[in-house]
């Protein structure tokens, strides 16, 4: 072999140790882990002491343990603090309200995990415990509640609990993945009030939207009587509403969907009914 023989050889036999190095490198370095979180009012994320932004905050970071802080912007809030696992290809979402005590509080931790197979599962667990569990409009049963085979699709999940503020969120079940959420309701302040009876005319019959079944079993609440407007709220198919008003042109109705909060629904998947 000639000199240059030797070089080239020399040359060849570095970038193969290098090649291989790079390559044991990437095989073994932990793979990234997501992070989201939500927050109202907005705050600041810190992330083992250290301040990483403020809500909404978004990152990959390395998988393992991390000691999570959330601090309200707004002075008189109590912070939020946790020990959270991230996992490598798990996104980890957060979603916070805050109050002036923990327990009036409420917020979801989130978490997909590839699991593989044709199935989507769900598992829900709840603080407090034994909470209450709907899906769609029907009651499942009682937190800690997991279901090993859901459709995929997006789900309206809501929990209760005597004593405490229900809870509703929209999730989605993906086709291979198990969701985990854990819900924390808000709680406290809530204790019966007492409600003026109704006078002769509040007593005869009351115009209600109830909503009819949909193919997600749940309705759209829209701020003005239009598929295009701004989502504001969704219903479950079943339930009624009190009717505020009905738009001439398109037949949409709006509806009272929480105490003082209201929205315009399609007439598509609505009736009138009289109560």
């Amino acid at each position: 072999m000639g000199k240059a023989g030797k070089i080239i050889f020399i040359f060849l036999g570095i970038f193969l140790v290098v090649s291989l190095g790079l390559f044991l490198i990437g095989f073994f370095k932990p793979k990234g882990a997501g992070i989201f979180i939500d927050t109202v009012p907005v705050s600041d994320v810190y992330i083992n002491g250290s301040l990483v932004g403020s809500t909404p905050y978004e990152a990959i970071r390395n998988p393992g343990e991390i000691t999570l802080k959330i601090v309200p912007k707004e002075t008189e809030l109590i912070s939020y603090e946790t020990k959270l696992t991230l996992v490598s290809n798990v996104r980890t979402v957060i979603k916070r309200e805050f109050a002036k005590t923990e327990e009036e509080s409420s917020g979801e931790i989130a978490s997909f995990e590839k699991v593989g197979g044709k199935d989507a599962s769900v598992s829900i667990v709840s603080i407090p415990d034994a909470s209450k569990i709907s899906i769609n409009g029907q009651v499942r049963g009682f937190a800690p509640y997991k279901i090993n085979s859901i459709m995929p699709g997006e789900h309206v999940l809501v929990i209760s609990a005597s004593g405490y503020k229900e809870r509703s969120l929209a999730i989605n079940a993906y086709q291979g993945y198990k969701l985990t959420v854990v819900v924390k309701l808000a709680g406290g302040k809530i204790s019966p009030t007492s409600t003026p009876a109704p006078s002769a005319e509040e007593t005869l019959n009351v115009t209600k939207i109830q909503i009819l079944e949909t193919p997600n079993n749940f309705l759209r609440v829209r701020i003005e009587p239009s598929a295009d407007a701004k989502e504001v709220a969704r219903v479950v198919s079943g339930n009624s509403y009190p009717l505020i008003e009905e738009d001439s042109k398109s037949g949409w109705f709006k509806i009272e969907y929480e105490k003082g909060k209201q929205g315009w629904v399609s007439n598509e998947y609505s009736k009138k009914v009289e109560e």
